[in-house]
């Protein structure tokens, strides 16, 4: 039996010793104050068990990781239609690029590019009050994690408001094709509220567990659909560094410029890791680093 609490002490050890941190997102002025020394590892056995070290009780901004819940919401609400809007392909750019936009009409790559999620957010949208959309969000987060103390950060929210012109952008563009609904003003609004959930490793690292198809998950999709997320997570979940993240890590991940990683070990565990500063394509370093550690030591790997 792998022990894994050793392990994930080891890795919280190894990389506190680490020099080269990474960038904080500096573009986003309450991100920019993050202190980029802190790291967390959570590990959330199916029975909602959780082994973790580091910082995983400090509640941070988990950004992109939201766009995995809101996909699951939009599913749930208009299953295989949504793809009408948004494809299921790498993008092989940045997370806030606008040139495949141009070049396919106005139809993003996939929803976890900020433009597909933009998309998947102004769906979900469609005939409901941003506050109910957003309170939908919550409760359904609140439920994979079993822990009703997860919030919205007002002030991370407002500062994203203030500096969303790419994403003010990128909406527009596809309202231009015919592919946003609603008033962009509307649609962003919501998506920024959306990325400033605030939780802490441990509570992330439980509400992956509806993703992870074991007894005593929480089943809050069907098995389907779940396979097919965590597809995308393997494939889109980390922008241009999706092919990188699945070379050197092997399991569906989703991360956000808070630093913050949401990994699926089908059918053993839900994993959650932070450390504030990113690589060059937007990604936890050093939570990249410690979920190719704790792969190689637990052997979870998906390809073996």
């Amino acid at each position: 039996m792998t022990d894994l609490p050793a392990i994930v002490a080891q890795i919280a050890a190894d990389m506190a010793g680490e020099v080269e941190r990474g960038a904080v997102a500096d573009y986003i002025p309450e991100l920019a104050k993050v202190d980029p020394g802190q790291f967390a590892l959570a590990v959330a056995l199916p029975s909602g068990h959780v082994i973790s070290a580091g910082d995983a009780a400090t509640p941070f901004s988990i950004q992109s990781v939201s766009k995995v819940f809101t996909l699951a919401i939009a599913l749930g609400r208009l299953g295989d239609s949504l793809w009408n809007r948004v494809g299921r392909e790498p993008s092989g750019l940045a997370f806030n690029s606008i040139l495949q936009l141009e070049n396919e009409a106005g139809i993003p790559r996939n929803p976890f590019v900020n433009a597909g999620a933009i998309v998947v957010t102004d769906a979900i949208l469609a005939g409901h009050a941003p506050k109910v959309v957003l309170a939908e969000l919550l409760a359904f987060i609140r439920a994979a994690a079993g822990d009703e103390d997860i919030h919205i950060n007002k002030a991370v929210a407002r500062s994203e408001q203030a500096t969303a012109h790419r994403n003010i952008a990128l909406a527009e563009f596809m309202a231009a094709h015919g592919n946003l609904r609603n008033p962009s003003a509307l649609t962003i609004g919501t998506y920024v509220h959306q990325c400033a959930v605030e939780m802490t490793t441990a509570q992330l690292a439980r509400a992956g567990r509806f993703l992870v198809g074991a007894p005593g998950c929480p089943r809050l999709v069907s098995p389907a659909r779940a396979r097919r997320i965590n597809a995308l997570m393997m494939t889109c979940g980390h922008y241009d560094g999706s092919g990188e993240f699945a070379y050197r890590v092997g399991l569906p991940g989703k991360s956000g410029v808070g630093g913050g990683i949401l990994a699926i070990a089908p059918g053993r565990a839900s994993i959650a890791v932070w450390s504030p500063g990113l690589n060059a394509q937007g990604n936890s370093r050093l939570g990249t680093l410690a979920l190719e550690r704790l792969v190689r030591a637990t052997g979870w790997s998906v390809f073996g």
